[in-house]
């Protein structure tokens, strides 16, 4: 990601929602700095639609509701970010400006080369300072593979990895399960 410079010491949290207003491309926020986020590839960006839409399916009449990347997501110690898909219960805690949603039970990132130690590490660390979080599922757009991580009580996360197109993920958050061939459905692997 690349960063832009502010013109004094640090850009506020308004300047950042005033920029993305006209802005072409996303920027993450974190911190008092604004990072470009780089555009994915074909794989991201199918993983990422299939995700969404099979959650959008699956959820459809019920409490819990999907979002896709236009939607940002605000940590308490301030990330605002775009994550590939989130999933909220109940009634969404928005902003005060509404650009970004503040309770996530899950968080799904489809992860790229460029992106990958960032999601797998300071990201998520991040993300957990959202009381609401309780699953968070990384793809890799690469190889049939998907990291389910589950909160099983504060500050302590459970780690299952999926490897095989006949896996199923079960979120217990959102009392629902997602196939590992839903999420790659279209995708050409070495």
């Amino acid at each position: 990601m690349k960063k832009i410079q502010p013109t004094l010491n640090a850009f506020t949290r308004d300047e950042y929602f005033d920029l993305e207003k006209s802005a072409e491309i996303k920027h993450e926020f974190f911190n008092g700095e604004i990072f470009a986020m780089s555009g994915g590839s074909f794989n991201h960006a199918r993983i990422s639609g299939n995700t969404f839409s099979a959650f959008n399916v699956k959820l459809r009449g019920k409490c819990c509701t999907p979002t896709n990347s236009d939607m940002r997501i605000e940590t308490p110690n301030g990330l605002i970010t775009y994550p590939d898909t989130a999933i909220f219960c109940g009634t969404p805690e928005l902003t005060e400006n509404q650009c970004a949603l503040l309770n996530p039970v899950v968080i799904i990132e489809v992860l790229s080369p460029s992106t990958r130690r960032y999601d797998e590490g300071g990201k998520f660390t991040l993300y957990r300072s959202i009381p609401s979080f309780q699953d968070y599922l990384l793809i890799d757009s690469e190889k049939v593979f998907v990291q389910h991580f589950h909160k099983i009580s504060h500050n302590e996360w459970l780690l299952h990895d999926y490897f095989d197109l006949s896996d199923s993920i079960v979120l217990s958050s959102i009392q629902e399960t997602i196939h590992l061939h839903e999420i790659y459905d279209g995708i050409q692997h070495d």
